[in-house]
């Protein structure tokens, strides 16, 4: 899959770390003491858990605005975590990509949006999902 190919690439062995500010932003008066870092953070430390296991993957549509996913966003996603319910997921239903929310109650799987604009997809016995991996973290472009 071109997905996991261009994944692996990204998630070569080289690192790239980049200063991390030791003191903490205020969402009001800046600090005159914020010009110091106490660090470096490589964010493929920081969001990678599982390097062989993770892709990204850019968002397009707006049904998961409840979840802070917005158009344009990037997905991290992790193949090794367990899709349980109630998690953000990636998922293949009859060879469409999608990205919602699992939701198992009573022996049945649904896919949920988080905005009110979308419905449920409840998935019948003769449809095909392949779920290929759980968004562990969201990455907002300015």
């Amino acid at each position: 899959m071109k997905i996991t190919e261009l994944s692996r690439q990204a998630l070569s062995n080289q690192s790239l770390a980049l200063p991390l500010y030791s003191c903490l932003a205020p969402a009001g008066f800046p600090s005159p003491a914020a010009d110091h870092y106490d660090k470096r953070l490589d964010l493929n430390e920081y969001l990678v858990l599982h390097p062989e296991a993770t892709f990204f993957l850019r968002v397009k549509g707006d049904s998961m605005l409840g979840a802070g996913i917005h158009d344009g966003d990037l997905l991290v996603v992790d193949r090794s975590t367990e899709p349980s319910h109630g998690r953000v997921i990636i998922a293949v239903l009859d060879g469409e990509l999608t990205v919602k929310r699992l939701h198992r109650q009573r022996g049945k799987i649904s896919l949920r949006a988080d905005n009110p604009a979308y419905s449920d997809i409840v998935i019948a016995d003769d449809q095909e999902l392949q779920v290929w991996g759980v968004v562990t973290h969201v990455i907002h472009k300015p």
